[in-house]
């Protein structure tokens, strides 16, 4: 028995008044965040007859470079082991790494049959128990919350039912934690003053922040690859950033990048 998930969930914040310190405010949403992705894992397990829920959260992953993408798994509900806890997953492994990927729900009647993923995680999955596995990742607009995985401990397909419920909760969860990180954001503030780049500085800058290498940005303005690597220190130097990603964060957020 399936049923569709309370309309509450969706928004937890909007008529709460908003900290004014930024960091309260922050602390707040992550708190939010934390326990919608947890409900989120039990009511899985409790509300769309499948026997293990996960819920992967979009981190950072040690050792990766600073525009991959990954996630944790986080949150749990009906694990009898704890080999799935706290699992850094890349973009692209396993069932739910293909979900952060594709931006899209997927399904195996038979995880350790599968030839469709990859099998980085069968020793966890087998310690578990678990065959049939459906994931689905949390979506509002194009930013990814996370990934609901729904798990059970038999061969079975996955039905249009379950399916769909598992995507009603995770609907709403995602409409909840866009509107945990809305309520967060700060309130618009006049922008530092940032030191004038130069034109080369600003070109380099402005490739960099769409995600290009240094030997791609070097062959695309017929520099060398060490005159890429000065012109990006000085700009890092004058934002005040310590790597490529706060660079291009901080190059968005002054406008000298839209």
């Amino acid at each position: 028995m399936t049923r569709a998930a309370d309309p509450h969930l969706a928004q937890p914040v909007a008529d709460a008044a908003r900290p004014d310190d930024p960091e309260l405010a922050a602390r707040a949403a992550e708190l939010v965040r934390d326990a919608v992705l947890g409900d989120l894992a039990r009511r899985v397990v409790a509300e769309c007859g499948v026997d293990v829920g996960l819920v992967g959260v979009p981190e950072p992953l040690p050792g990766s470079r600073p525009d991959s993408e990954g996630m944790v798994l986080r949150h749990w509900a009906g694990t009898r082991a704890d080999l799935l806890h706290d699992v850094p997953v890349p973009a692209g492994l396993g069932l739910g790494g293909r979900a952060l990927a594709e931006r899209a729900p997927t399904w195996v009647p038979d995880y350790r049959a599968a030839t469709t993923i990859s099998h980085h995680y069968d020793a966890a999955v087998a310690a578990e128990d678990l065959y049939a596995m459906l994931t689905v990742p949390l979506m509002d607009g194009g930013t990814v919350h996370g990934v609901v995985y729904a798990s059970l401990r038999t061969v079975v397909p996955f039905g249009d039912v379950r399916i769909s419920a598992v995507g009603t909760l995770a609907r709403a969860a995602a409409r909840a934690l866009a509107g945990a990180a809305a309520w967060s954001r700060e309130r618009p503030r006049k922008a530092a003053p940032v030191p004038p780049l130069t034109p080369r500085e600003h070109e380099v800058l402005r490739w960099a922040a769409t995600g290009r290498t240094n030997p791609e940005i070097a062959a695309r303005l017929g520099l060398t690859c060490n005159t890429v690597t000065g012109y990006l220190k000085s700009a890092m130097h004058k934002l005040g950033v310590r790597n490529r990603t706060e660079l291009a964060l901080a190059a968005r957020e002054s406008g000298l990048v839209s």
